[in-house]
């Protein structure tokens, strides 16, 4: 199956238990206690295996319709239940949406695509990368936007790239896309390689002190410093602050508690009524960062430049003459705010797993982690020092990214709306406006269809011609076509500069015990679950 994860046990408030084991149609829906001494009280509902079949009790002719949209296409799709679809799983706490996808992958492995719900709303999941091609690249007129996030006209979310629709999607990529070019990263990345020497300062003082180093978390202060100093302009210091107000706000902003959670759940599966009932996920936090962003930017008038991120959204509004006045319109305080912020969502768990995932497997596998030191160490003889251009073109430190990336994609899965009708190639399915499509990237990661032992760390997939024969669309870390990544290269400067500095530094090796890693029940992020444990032996000679 491929899928290897420890599912924690459930903290339920209402879960979904089967009434008779014999009869897999009836199911009973218990409701959290009212107080104390109370009983739980339970509803039970008879729910028909034929997905678009439902008793009157439990949806009437309404649930049938909407439940038998892809049947009455053709598509396979396993049994719903009434009002929640597939998202029974996710309810119960017994999993998540890509591990969910990643069990339909697998039961549906002979289909191209296959359908699902939630609650309502018709979901098709694309199996096949041909089929891929086609929707997020060579069709990608059908499929420009995301998901709609029911958040009020104007507020941050809203103002974030990767929430934006439309033309004012397409404006403000194209002035943002500038922001992330080659030349730009180089600017940034002496201030990656300063916090890249702090991070390795902490680690090995951690490790004179504890019998290991849990990865996870130097990782994770790692990318919080790097963030708040290439986006926010300011110095976290997370390595040797126990908390600072940055990571503190940053954390809370992260937090998932029932009402966060309540808001989230209506913002992306009833946006309109999360609009209607005056919901907003604009908190504290996100006005501390707007703080600190508007402060920055007050200060930069009169202050030398960074080269980070808020130096370069500047750059760009500066640059905006007369006759050009859109780039002053999209990229006003606020929208350069909601950026920094979207900065700090999509880079700091993705980026901190993955380089935590990276040394656990070269800590597993020592000949690939010294063939990398050796390739290193030879960089840096050839350049005197390690520069950006040589930490981007190192071909194995790639291939060793690639291939953590691979096994363990942060991202997990991708999604468009279809915003035109659209008849899906080599099927007789037809899209329409409205309908969301997924892109299992992690189904695909670990598929043996296309990938020699799936979960084996093998860094030499991704060197030479064996790079040349990976199947286009089986590989997916930054998404594809014109919506993937925009961050992408910034991404990879930050794991490949972390890497390359800490193998010069140190040996690292595995913990007794702690030789594989639980997955975390986590919703959106791949991470470890119980931390990323190594042990560091400092190396006596680093050229």
């Amino acid at each position: 199956m491929y899928l290897s994860t420890t599912v924690p046990k459930p903290h339920r408030e209402f879960f979904i238990t089967p009434i008779d084991k014999n009869s897999p149609t009836c199911w009973r829906v218990n409701l959290p206690e009212k107080g104390r001494g109370s009983t739980n009280q339970s509803s039970d509902y008879r729910v028909c295996q034929d997905a678009g079949e439902w008793s009157d009790s439990c949806g009437g002719g309404g649930g049938r319709r909407r439940h038998s949209y892809w049947s009455s296409q053709g598509v396979p799709s396993p049994p719903s239940l009434p009002f929640i679809g597939h998202l029974h799983k996710i309810v119960t706490v017994t999993n998540h949406r890509w591990e969910l996808l990643h069990e339909l992958y697998i039961k549906f492995y002979q289909e191209k695509c296959f359908g699902m719900y939630e609650c309502f709303n018709p979901v098709l999941v694309i199996r096949d990368p041909d089929i891929l091609k086609n929707l997020m690249v060579k069709d990608f007129s059908h499929f420009t936007d995301r998901r709609p996030v029911g958040d009020q006209e104007g507020s941050l979310m809203n103002e974030m790239l990767a929430n934006k629709t439309g033309e004012g999607w397409k404006i403000l990529r194209s002035i943002m896309s500038p922001t992330f070019s080659s030349g730009k990263m180089k600017r940034m990345f002496p201030l990656v390689c300063q916090n890249v020497q702090t991070f390795i300062a902490a680690c090995l003082e951690e490790a004179k002190k504890n019998d290991y180093i849990n990865m996870k978390d130097k990782c994770g202060r790692f990318s919080m410093d790097n963030i708040a100093s290439c986006a926010f302009g300011i110095d976290c210091n997370s390595q040797s602050v126990e908390k600072s107000m940055f990571a503190e706000n940053a954390e809370g902003f992260f937090a998932i508690t029932p009402l966060k959670a309540l808001k989230f759940f209506l913002m992306i599966l009833y946006p309109k009524a999360f609009n209607a009932v005056g919901f907003k996920l604009d908190s504290h936090e996100i006005l501390f960062f707007q703080r600190i962003v508007d402060e920055t930017v007050k200060s930069r008038e009169s202050a030398p430049k960074r080269g980070d991120f808020l130096d370069l959204m500047l750059e760009a509004r500066g640059e905006a003459n007369n006759d050009n006045t859109s780039v002053k319109n999209v990229l006003k305080d606020k929208a350069m705010v909601a950026q920094c912020v979207l900065f700090l969502i999509a880079g700091y768990d993705t980026v901190a797993s993955a380089i935590g995932f990276c040394t656990h497997l070269l800590a597993k596998n020592p000949k690939e982690q010294e063939r990398l030191r050796q390739e290193v160490q030879d960089l840096v003889r050839e350049n005197e020092g390690l520069t950006y251009e040589g930490v981007m073109e190192a071909k194995f430190l790639d291939a060793c990214v690639m291939e953590t990336l691979r096994i363990f994609p942060p991202g997990t899965l991708g999604e468009r709306i279809c915003t035109k009708t659209y008849r899906v190639p080599g099927t007789d399915i037809t899209l329409r406006p409205g309908d969301l499509v997924q892109f299992p990237f992690y189904s695909l990661h670990r598929d043996p269809q296309y990938w020699k032992d799936p979960l084996q760390f093998r860094p030499d997939r991704f060197m030479g011609e064996n790079k040349a024969e990976i199947k286009n669309f089986t590989f997916m870390p930054f998404g594809m076509g014109p919506r993937n990544c925009l961050a992408m290269r910034f991404a990879l400067m930050e794991m490949k500069a972390a890497l390359a500095m800490l193998l010069l530094k140190v040996d690292l090796q595995l913990v007794p015990g702690h030789e594989e890693i639980t997955i975390d029940h986590s919703p959106i992020v791949l991470r470890a679950k119980h931390g990323i444990p190594l042990n560091m032996k400092l190396r006596k000679t680093t050229t």
